[in-house]
């Protein structure tokens, strides 16, 4: 028979619907069961596609011994990471306490039944004991043991975690550091991290790490508009994406990224693809692309679009969460190749370009098989092939066409995660809008369009949004990421081409997040809605992981948002958060990149441009102003018609004339300079 999980909206629970273990979803009524049964939780977290959550479902949960232990004498709730992004940033945070070197999903927790504070957990446990990891049947018997004969210990031990988990969030400290000597000092640790070499952060596992990259060029360009020249900060940036997108993380002949790669050199990556990774990269190959033609970022940037196109949009507009590797058995089977397979598929000479090119004339580098992973450029590969420019992209662009089609025969795909995450539609909405502007390509603009009015039809009821769809029905409320990343998303938007619906949402976006996050006694936001259950502690997040933390996101954004529309709540905020964040910034400015670049921003306050005029005309002067990297910049084309929320500084009336041709407003935060009425002048001033 199924257990609860068979009325569940997420794929990964469904997933375990079957299971024989008595699962039950995050609810009030399952957490008052527990008090009044006075039984243990046991508490799993994961998501789909985990490795580790199949591997403890297969060995423990669909053992009936186990299933036994587990269905008499536990509580047994499971919860989707993407659904409750809230509940795995709060147990993953306490895990960290409990146990320091632990940390991932499968998360499993053993909680105390009427705080629901952990007293013992981990990750993956095997059925049977390995290494000095016991097997989870013994573990579960070990730890009801302990539930049972030593509660009073257990109970100290919760009062000390509960205090512990308090001091998580930083106090208001005053600066120790000058800000400028911050974010440069943030600048040198990230360069000293760097891999001068093979490019990415670290000496091993390489994770593209958009933030910092994004970070690194930021500091480029404005040592730039001092008349400086960060080389090194440049280098850095350049250097990584030309390892990306050369690698074996980049899916060559089906585009996009995967999440990240288990060797220094890029070569053999995990083998899943997610939207919030793919959608953060995408700008900052578009930005790298504004110094210069480069035919790999182009290609690798290109192929990030169409695959977000092509594999994971909905026919509603938003995208789905991902695409698994799993495939025949094998992880990463579907994106591997053996050389006889190839040279069967493909001509000689295709095969020849292919084999020199994607290195197949190399060890196998996965398992007897291939990953493709270029070791060279595509201009030395073909001068050593003695080909000429034109015969060799033909021969290319016919073998990936051929290899392509093989891969749609094979048979089973990768598994594709349909659910739509709210926060990673709002990445996708910001990467194509300003991939979009920046690469000059309105068909992205409209796909990041498409997403925002989803968002706002789908996800959002005029007060709060929702943080997973499904075609099944809406999931939880949504959290902080949520609503900062579809802001900043609805902030790009407007760049690309105003649009009175999406300024009415950003305001009512901004005001319901100030009203459900905003801690008004310290500053900052925190990750779930003061309107939710209360979990063990509130968290307010400021490291950058997978996804940029809320806050960071939310002080440039806000920032932003106040000196377009003169509303001083927003600018307060953003100052505030800054404040309060000052101190861990201090601590480890690597890990606080988001919040550096909101600082930089605050300091050297934006330059926001205004054209007002008719919509072909500003068109021509929007493209001539944002064809540059300048992240300093936002220029917002506003259209005479435009009746929604408007720049509380430009001019209310004006006369017909003045309407038929186009006008230019720079406001740099504290007065907004005459109108300009010739784009060379503009020009000028701007640089």
């Amino acid at each position: 028979m199924p257990n609860e999980l068979a009325h569940a909206t997420s794929e990964y629970l469904l997933n375990h619907a079957n299971d024989l273990v008595e699962w039950h979803e995050w609810t009030e009524a399952v957490l008052d069961k527990a008090r009044n049964s006075n039984k243990p939780i046991l508490l799993t977290i994961g998501y789909q596609g985990c490795r580790g959550c199949e591997a403890m479902a297969r060995e423990s949960f669909l053992n009936a011994n186990t299933a036994a232990v587990m269905n008499e004498h536990f509580i047994n709730i499971k919860v989707d990471r993407d659904e409750r992004p809230d509940l795995d940033k709060v147990y993953q945070s306490a895990l960290q306490l409990i146990a320091p070197k632990s940390g991932g999903w499968p998360l499993t927790l053993f909680l105390e039944p009427d705080s629901q504070l952990p007293f013992f957990g981990g990750t993956y446990f095997p059925q049977q004991a390995q290494h000095q990891t016991p097997g989870f049947a013994d573990l579960l018997l070990r730890i009801l043991e302990t539930f049972n004969t030593k509660r009073e210990e257990l109970d100290e031990q919760s009062q000390k975690l509960s205090q512990a988990l308090e001091q998580l969030t930083p106090p208001v400290l005053d600066p120790g550091v000058e800000d400028f000597a911050l974010i440069e000092h943030g600048r040198d640790q990230l360069l000293q991290q760097h891999d001068p070499t093979q490019g990415g952060f670290g000496k091993s596992v390489k994770f593209p790490m958009p933030t910092r990259l994004q970070r690194l060029l930021r500091h480029w360009a404005y040592s730039r508009r001092r008349g400086d020249n960060d080389r090194e900060a440049l280098d850095a940036v350049m250097t990584t994406l030309t390892k990306v997108a050369r690698g074996g993380i980049h899916d060559h002949i089906g585009g996009g990224l995967f999440s990240y790669a288990h060797d220094a050199q890029w070569m053999v990556p995990t083998f899943e693809k997610k939207l919030y990774d793919n959608a953060q990269m995408l700008p900052v190959f578009a930005a790298a692309l504004t110094l210069g033609e480069d035919d790999l970022f182009d290609g690798a940037m290109c192929g990030i679009a169409d695959w977000m196109q092509q594999v994971l949009l909905t026919p509603e507009g938003a995208f789905m969460a991902g695409e698994d590797g799993e495939s025949r058995g094998q992880n990463g089977r579907h994106y591997l190749w053996r050389r006889e397979q190839l040279k069967k598929l493909l001509s000689e000479d295709e095969y020849l370009l292919v084999e020199t090119l994607f290195g197949l004339d190399k060890l196998a580098n996965v398992e007897n098989y291939w990953n493709l992973h270029r070791h060279d450029s595509y201009r030395s590969v073909v001068d050593r092939l003695s080909m000429t420019a034109d015969e060799a992209d033909a021969l290319l662009a016919s073998a990936k066409s051929k290899m392509a089609a093989a891969r749609l025969e094979s048979e089973p795909r990768p598994v594709v995660d349909h659910k739509i995450i709210t926060a990673w539609n709002g990445l996708a909405i910001k990467g194509l809008a300003d991939a979009g502007r920046l690469a000059q390509r309105p068909d992205w603009i409209d796909l990041a369009r498409s997403c925002a009015e989803f968002i706002r039809t789908h996800c959002w009821d005029d007060e709060q949004l929702c943080g997973t769809w499904h075609t099944s029905g809406l999931g939880h409320a949504a959290c902080l990421d949520d609503y900062a990343n579809v802001l900043a998303g609805l902030e790009s938007l407007l760049q690309c081409g105003w649009n009175d619906d999406i300024a009415t949402f950003a305001r009512e976006l901004a005001d319901a997040t100030l009203r459900k996050f905003y801690d008004n006694d310290n500053g900052g936001f925190c990750f779930a809605a003061a309107d939710e259950e209360p979990l063990i502690y509130a968290p307010k997040p400021t490291l950058d992981e997978a996804l940029p933390p809320g806050n960071a996101t939310l002080a440039l954004t806000l920032h932003r948002l106040g000196l377009l529309f003169g509303e001083q709540r927003y600018l307060d905020a953003a100052a505030n958060t800054l404040r309060w964040a000052r101190a861990v910034m201090e601590h480890l400015p690597t890990g606080h990149c988001g919040l550096l670049t909101a600082l930089e921003d605050a300091l050297l306050v934006p330059q926001a441009v205004i054209l007002r005029g008719p919509e072909a005309d500003m068109a021509t002067w929007s493209a001539a102003l944002t064809g540059t990297f300048a992240p300093w910049r936002s220029v917002y084309a506003i259209p005479y018609s435009s009746t929604g929320p408007l720049p509380s500084f430009l001019p209310r009336l004006v006369s017909t004339a003045v309407q038929n041709s186009v006008s230019a407003f720079i406001f740099d935060g504290s007065e907004c300079a005459p109108a300009l009425t010739d784009l060379d002048v503009l020009q000028d001033q701007l640089s």
